[in-house]
C-alpha cells in the first residue's frame, strides 16, 4: 500500500523547538497534514525516551501508536492514528583528515531496547545527551554508524541533509567531498541519504557517486505544524521491515514529497547581513567574496553540488519519482493577499478546507480541481493547478534565509472565494 512517512523531526527536548512538539502534537499533526508514519525524533534522550515509552504501545508491525489514553477525537476523524517510528538526530563535531567535521545524522531504531544501547554507549562515552534532544557528540560518525548497527538488526543511519553547508556530510564548510571518506570501510552500511530542503533529486543525480543510494526527504521539522514540508512516498507493506527493506534493497521505495530547492534557505551562495544573494555564476564573478564586506560568502547547496558534479544532467536509477510542493498555508497567504501564514484568515481558511476537502497533501497532490474550485475557489483551484505543474514564481534562499515560491500573478490574488 501506499503511505508517507516524515522520518526527521525534533521535539520538544531540543533547542529552539516547539513545546507542541510531543507525541500527542506529533500525531494531531501528521493527520492533518495526511502523514502515515511520523518519526518520534530525539529518542536518545533519556526524559523523551520514558516519555515516549509512557505515551507510544507497540502496534505489532514493527510501528508504534499512542496509547487510547492520549489520542484526540476531534481532528479529522475520517483519518487513522499515525503510526510512529523511534528516530533521532545525531550531531558529531570532531578532527578527520586534518579538518575539523560537523556532521549531522539520522537514526532509526526497530524498538525501545536498539535505542537504549546506544543512549548508554553514549553515556559511558562522556557524551552529555541531557542537555538537547539532539546531542552534540564529540565522536567520529563512522563510530556512531558502528554503535547503530550493533544496537540492533535493522537499526539503520541516514546522513542527514547531506549538503547543508555548516552541518553534514558534504557540506561545503566542513563535510567531505565523498561518503566514503566520510565512514570508510562501513560506507556499504549506508543505503539512503537525505537530501535536505536546499536541494532535490536532479540535483544530486548529477554526481554518480551517490547513483547507488536512495535519496529521501524529511521535514526536519521543530514545530509539529512543519511536518510534511519534505516527506517520503513508499509503496510496500506498513510496517517497520516494509520501510526498512524498502529503503535498503528498493523494494518499494516509491519517491520524495520536495521543497522547491530554491525555497531551502542554503540553496543560493551569499550573506545574510549584507542582504547579497548570488547564483553560481555571480558567485565565481566575485571569486566566492561579499562585495560588501569583503568576506568570504557562505556557499550554497546549488554551487556544492556543481563543484562535485560528474554530469550535466541528471541520470535516474529505478522508478522513484518526486513532487515538488510548498505549503498549503504559503499558497492561502497568497491566494488571499496576506503577508504571513499566521494571519487569522489564512489560518481560518486552512482549518475549513482541510475539514471540508481532506489532509494537506489530499489538498496538495491529489484532489480532483473541481472538488478545489467548489470549496476553495477559481483562485485557488488555480494556484494548486501552478503548483503542481511547476508553474511558480521563484525568489531563491541563501544563508540561512528562506526563498519563497508564489504560484500566482500578483493580479490573480484576491480576497475571497
Amino acid at each position: 500500500m501506499k503511505f508517507i512517512a516524515d522520518l526527521h523531526i525534533h521535539s520538544h527536548r531540543s533547542l529552539a523547538t516547539s513545546k507542541e512538539s510531543c507525541p500527542e502534537g506529533l500525531a494531531q499533526w501528521a493527520r492533518i497534514k495526511g502523514i502515515q508514519v511520523v518519526g518520534t525524533g530525539d529518542c536518545v534522550h533519556p526524559g523523551y525516551y520514558a516519555e515516549l515509552q509512557e505515551k507510544l504501545e507497540p502496534a505489532g508491525n514493527g510501528l508504534y501508536r499512542l496509547r487510547k489514553e492520549y489520542r484526540s477525537a476531534d481532528v479529522l476523524p475520517q483519518t487513522d492514528e499515525p503510526y510512529f517510528i523511534l528516530t533521532t538526530e545525531l550531531s558529531s563535531i570532531y578532527k578527520k583528515n586534518g579538518s575539523v567535521r560537523k556532521i549531522h545524522n539520522l537514526v532509526v531504531f526497530p524498538d525501545f531496547e536498539s535505542a537504549a544501547k546506544v543512549q548508554r554507549q553514549l553515556a559511558a562515552r562522556g557524551a552529555n545527551i541531557t542537555s538537547d534532544g539532539r546531542p552534540i557528540l564529540g565522536i567520529d560518525a563512522k563510530e556512531i554508524l558502528a554503535r547503530v548497527l550493533e544496537s540492533g538488526p535493522m537499526s539503520f543511519l541516514i546522513p542527514a541533509h547531506i549538503w547543508t553547508p555548516w552541518f553534514s556530510v558534504l557540506g561545503a564548510r566542513s563535510g567531505f567531498d565523498r561518503i566514503e571518506e566520510c565512514f570508510e570501510d562501513l560506507t556499504e552500511e549506508i543505503f539512503a541519504l537525505e537530501t535536505g530542503l536546499s536541494s532535490d533529486p536532479p540535483m544530486n543525480r548529477r554526481c554518480s557517486f551517490l547513483d547507488r543510494f536512495r535519496l529521501v526527504s524529511n521535514s526536519d521539522a521543530h514545530s509539529p505544524n512543519k511536518l510534511g514540508r519534505e516527506a517520503n512516498i513508499f509503496d510496500t507493506e506498513l510496517s517497520y521491515r516494509g520501510m526498512y527493506e524498502a529503503l535498503k534493497y528498493d523494494r518499494g521505495f516509491a519517491g520524495t514529497i520536495e521543497f522547491f530547492p530554491q525555497e531551502g534557505k542554503y540553496h543560493y551562495d551569499g550573506h545574510r547581513n549584507c542582504a547579497v544573494c548570488f547564483d553560481p555564476a555571480e558567485s565565481r564573478k566575485h571569486n566566492g567574496i561579499c562585495p560588501v564586506c569583503g568576506k568570504k560568502l557562505t556557499m550554497g547547496v546549488a554551487t556544492r553540488v556543481a563543484a562535485l558534479a560528474d554530469r550535466d544532467k541528471p541520470v535516474y536509477n529505478g522508478s522513484q519519482t518526486f513532487y515538488s510542493i510548498t505549503s498549503l498555508p504559503d499558497v492561502l497567504a497568497e491566494v488571499l493577499g496576506k503577508k504571513s501564514t499566521t494571519a487569522k484568515k489564512v489560518k481560518d481558511e486552512y482549518a475549513r478546507l482541510i475539514g471540508q476537502i481532506g489532509p494537506e497533501f489530499t489538498i496538495l497532490l491529489d484532489a480532483e480541481e473541481d472538488l478545489l474550485r467548489q470549496h476553495g475557489g477559481d483562485t485557488f483551484a488555480l494556484a494548486i493547478s501552478r503548483l503542481r505543474a511547476g508553474a511558480v514564481r521563484i525568489t531563491e534562499g541563501y544563508d540561512g534565509v528562506f526563498g519563497s515560491i508564489k504560484a500566482l500573478p500578483a493580479a490573480d490574488r484576491t480576497t475571497g472565494k
